[in-house]
């Protein structure tokens, strides 16, 4: 069984060391660095330098290979999707792109291919968690807190990132959408910020960013919806400073005869403060409450950085759902043919416990706890 990967990052690292256990895998990335890094961890995975945004070339880039990872920065995401359907290859996608992926549902019917779309931790295992309860519950409240924060916190930002800057940016700018008494609901990013205490952690603050994506609309008839952001107090402030000076503005800017774009040139100077260090302790937080009128459901994940295998915990988190849905679709757990959000996958009891016994094989426990609804 051959397996490609586009794009040979911290998270697509870490995910094609997971399936070159049971198969022949390849990556591809444009960075010879990241690549080297890959072949030091595990040099039985092949490794091809490619400019992934060559999108014509997809069709004999891809055509020895049985599955595709797409695991490629978010503003490339939606285009790369729509070329390895283009290839007639079944896909799985982390890529997290602002474009609605169910605009290609009928290009994958079209090209006879199952896509699975933002398939990582959050989004991700939230909407397969969200899509399982929905079949069995009225679901009146939806709401995930989730973020992923290193270990040690350095100022000023006290924040690491194992993706592009850029992509995280883009979080903090997009204005947030929610659904609140069956109406959606748009607010600047970084809004409502609420302090929450957590076991293990401390106390943390939560924000709006527009993780809701696909839910808003095959989740519509839920009247309560809502994700949020955790991070260390303080971050919020740090970053609304940031906006209002203009440092995170697209639109480019004269200086000095050239034109640059501040969003990218503020990416490009916090890529060193913001990247996550290969073997830097980290852990990832999780909070899922979905409730209907007699009950609540809680699943809580706390995950840390790997040392034995020096993955870190949200390569783990984000990589291993997505190379767990892969190997449902291999074992063809899964085969309706479109573009599908985790929370359509999730309706299906088989496919919603592979993946949680998958991640459990890893050491990545979600924990359920639930409560009932006092009546009066």
């Amino acid at each position: 069984m051959q397996i490609a990967i586009l794009g040979a990052g911290m998270v697509g690292r870490a995910m094609a060391i997971d399936l070159a256990a049971n198969y022949t895998v390849t990556s591809f990335d444009v960075s010879e660095r990241s690549l080297q890094l890959l072949t030091q961890k595990n040099n039985s995975v092949k490794t091809v330098k490619a400019d992934l945004s060559n999108y014509s070339n997809y069709h004999s880039l891809l055509r020895d290979f049985d599955f595709v990872i797409s695991a490629v920065p978010g503003f490339m995401g939606y285009k790369t999707l729509e070329a390895v359907i283009l290839a007639k290859k079944n896909v799985v996608d982390i890529s997290f792109f602002p474009e609605n992926a169910l605009d290609l549902d009928k290009l994958a019917k079209e090209n006879d291919v199952t896509a699975i779309a933002d398939c990582g931790v959050a989004p991700g295992m939230s909407n397969l968690i969200l899509g399982y309860y929905n079949e069995r519950m009225k679901i009146t409240d939806f709401e995930c807190m989730v973020g992923g924060l290193p270990k040690k916190r350095v100022y000023p930002f006290e924040y690491k990132a194992p993706f592009s800057p850029v992509d995280v940016l883009e979080e903090y700018t997009r204005p947030a959408r929610y659904v609140e008494n069956s109406h959606i609901v748009t607010k600047p990013a970084l809004s409502d910020a609420e302090l929450i205490d957590f076991e293990k952690v401390g106390t943390l603050e939560s924000f709006n960013t527009d993780g809701l994506r696909s839910i808003l609309f095959t989740m519509g008839h839920i009247p309560n919806m809502k994700e949020k952001t955790l991070r260390y107090p303080g971050h919020i402030d740090l970053m609304k400073g940031l906006i209002k000076a203009g440092f995170l503005n697209t639109a480019p800017v004269s200086f000095k005869g050239q034109k640059i774009s501040p969003m990218e040139f503020t990416s490009a100077l916090l890529f060193d403060q913001w990247k996550l260090g290969e073997t830097e302790e980290e852990f990832t937080l999780m909070r899922i409450k979905i409730s209907d009128a007699e009950k609540t459901v809680y699943y809580n994940l706390y995950d840390e950085y790997d040392a034995a295998t020096q993955t870190s915990s949200m390569s783990r988190t984000t990589g291993y759902t997505c190379t767990a849905a892969l190997n449902m679709l291999v074992q063809k757990l899964f085969i309706t043919k479109g573009v599908f959000p985790p929370e359509l996958v999730g309706k299906d009891e088989s496919c919603f416990n592979f993946i949680l016994n998958y991640l459990k094989e890893r050491n990545i426990h979600y924990r359920k706890t639930e409560t009932r609804t006092a009546v009066n």
